[in-house]
């Protein structure tokens, strides 16, 4: 509001002292032509003089203001840039070798807000190669649990081990190279399919990028287009449908062949058709891989190995889908409720 307040008065007093050389010349000029000293031809000349004389002074003024603006956010880009990360590795972190998949919360704790747990005293296990979902309803921190894996932030109490190691104990670029996540908002940039899918994996021969999108249901629809893998996408993605553009972070995801694959809500805002293109997907990377689902819609996880339901900062129930049906607590609810 102060910058506004200012550029309030800046600009109008900038116009109005150059307004005011035009009325003196205007003024004077008048009287003068009057008393026969100048010719009406002379003071038409002053003016547009002066017209010229105004004109990089009213540049100058507008690139002064852009500098100053720009001065301002690059501040901002340096501040961000110069910031200290609060995750880091330590001294002795330890590189893994080739992961197996074998994911363990004991007791984590966690809380973005020290007055609101996220999570309380979550312990669970997940074997190599296992499909397991985690659902439940908003906010009782399905995609905070992708967050702690990834090392995005560290728990406030407990520990989460990595094919048996803590995850603090591993090298931060290490650890990630073990992991694919594909987000709930894909982040495409504007370039062609093939960059997009390559993002991950650089170095990727044709023939993988076909495969992988192959495997992720989507390249029928790539091989459709007249460019083929050479098509762009357009900013984040703008000329692809949702569906579309899930599918290809899938294939990103799969082109670098992790042992870890966590799928952040994937089919959240696609239609149907769409849904069930990623539910194929999904069903064929099930036993490749650790594969870790978090989704509202419970159509993509009934054929998961294990469904971990949590609710107000906890695991309630866990089990397949049969299991957690017979038990008819909270599961059976959000699927009756998926139903009706």
């Amino acid at each position: 509001m102060k910058v506004v307040w200012l550029g309030g008065i800046y600009h109008p007093t900038v116009e109005a002292v150059l307004s005011l050389g035009t009325v003196v010349v205007v003024g004077f000029g008048g009287i003068m032509a009057l008393e026969g000293i100048l010719s009406v031809g002379d003071i038409v000349r002053f003016l547009l003089y002066l017209t010229l004389f105004y004109a990089p002074i009213a540049t100058l003024v507008t690139s002064v203001d852009s500098l100053l603006q720009a001065v301002a956010g690059a501040e901002r880009v340096f501040d961000l840039l110069d910031a200290e990360p609060e995750i880091k590795d330590k001294p002795a972190a330890l590189r893994l070798p080739a992961a197996k998949g074998h994911l363990v919360f004991e007791n984590v704790t966690f809380s973005y807000d020290k007055a609101s747990p996220v999570l309380e005293d979550i312990s669970f296990a997940i074997s190599p190669g296992e499909m397991v979902a985690f659902v439940g309803p908003t906010g009782v921190g399905k995609t905070t649990i992708a967050s702690l894996i990834t090392r995005f932030y560290d728990p406030d109490s407990g520990r989460i081990k990595f094919d048996g190691v803590d995850l603090r104990d591993i090298e931060l670029a290490s650890l990630r190279s073990q992991m694919s996540v594909v987000p709930q908002e894909v982040f495409l940039f504007n370039g062609t399919i093939a960059e997009n899918i390559a993002y991950g994996k650089p170095d990727a021969t044709p023939e993988e990028l076909i495969q992988a999108a192959k495997k992720a249901y989507i390249h029928d629809f790539i091989a459709s287009l007249p460019q083929g893998y050479a098509s762009l996408v357009g900013e984040r993605g703008i000329l692809l449908s949702g569906g579309q553009k899930q599918r290809l972070a899938i294939a990103r995801a799969l082109l670098r062949n992790t042992p870890l694959l966590i799928l952040d809500e994937a089919t959240a805002s696609v239609d149907m058709e769409a849904e069930k293109q990623i539910q194929k997907a999904i069903q064929q990377l099930a036993g490749t891989r650790t594969l870790l689902v978090i989704a509202h819609r419970l159509s993509t996880v009934r054929r998961a190995d294990k469904i971990i339901v949590l609710d107000d900062t906890n695991i309630v129930e866990q089990g397949s889908h049969e299991e957690l049906l017979a038990k008819a607590g909270l599961y059976a609810r959000l699927c009756a409720s998926q139903i009706a």
